[in-house]
């Protein structure tokens, strides 16, 4: 791990500051959860893509059989089949673990303690799309390392837990994001994401899926809706509304029965007059 090497001066001097307010200053968050940041050298995404070629070579030079990455990508490698684990470990801890624990602590994102990280490859002959999914991750570091390609876009539709995967997609929740060279984007695992068809060239992306033993453990016994499921709270707020309207209604029935009582006993009183 050499930072000085692998990441920008900006992106490095923000994680030294490691403050919410440095953070922000080198990114953008076109929906909420989503960010994205000018992340590693041109020099570092080569000498990857280099490493990730030579790897491929060998192995089919010893006739072996390639890992892929999971089971929708059929192309591309994982990186600590070769050598990378200690390294990317690092990365995870030093440099994604802090702006985790600022942007994403209802998921874990302070207690990060495990990574799957790996090569994706899309193009000609390689893999054209990816479909709609989530990740096996708390949080998700996405890096395109290049090279020349059009298409490819990730679509964004909205953050949902297990019970709640397939529902609707909110308009507000729809995101399309445009992969640059050297560009990160980070996002919770949970997000329901996919890759449009890259229409030309070769696309080839670096994956960190980092995970939190701590928040696996602890989610097993929650109860109430999570925070960060979108229709949990869509079901959070209707439910609300809807003993509001209750209450409202009961209020109303009380108020107008007594009030029907007040009138009784005053008629009453004016009869006996």
């Amino acid at each position: 791990m050499h930072p000085s090497v692998f990441f920008l001066p900006t992106f490095l001097e923000a994680v030294r500051s490691n403050t919410e307010e440095s953070f922000r200053s080198i990114m953008t968050e076109p929906i909420p959860g989503v960010y994205s940041f000018a992340m590693l050298q041109p020099t570092f995404c080569e000498m990857l893509l280099e490493e990730v070629e030579n790897f491929e070579k060998w192995v089919h030079a010893m006739k072996f059989k390639i890992m892929r990455p999971n089971t929708m990508n059929k192309y591309g490698a994982v990186l600590d089949d070769f050598g990378l684990e200690a390294m990317l470990n690092q990365f995870m801890e030093q440099f994604i673990a802090p702006i985790s624990k600022v942007f994403y602590p209802e998921v874990g994102g302070g207690t990060l303690d495990s990574h799957h990280a790996f090569i994706v490859e899309y193009g000609k002959d390689r893999d054209l799309e990816l479909g709609f999914h989530v990740d096996d991750s708390e949080v998700t570091l996405n890096v395109c390392l290049g090279k020349q390609f059009s298409g490819g876009e990730l679509y964004f539709r909205g953050i949902r837990c297990e019970n709640h995967v397939n529902s609707e997609t909110q308009h507000e929740e729809m995101y399309d994001y445009t992969h640059i060279p050297g560009r990160a984007v980070l996002h919770r695992g949970r997000h329901r994401h996919g890759a449009r068809a890259t229409s030309s060239g070769l696309r080839i992306n670096l994956l960190l899926w980092c995970r939190s033993s701590v928040f696996r453990e602890m989610k097993k016994y929650q109860k109430d809706f999570p925070s960060w499921c979108g229709e949990c709270q869509r079901e959070k707020r209707e439910r609300q509304s809807q003993c509001v309207k209750a209450t409202k209604m009961e209020f109303l029935f009380t108020t107008r029965s007594y009030l029907s009582q007040e009138t009784a006993c005053c008629g009453t009183y004016a009869e006996l007059s």
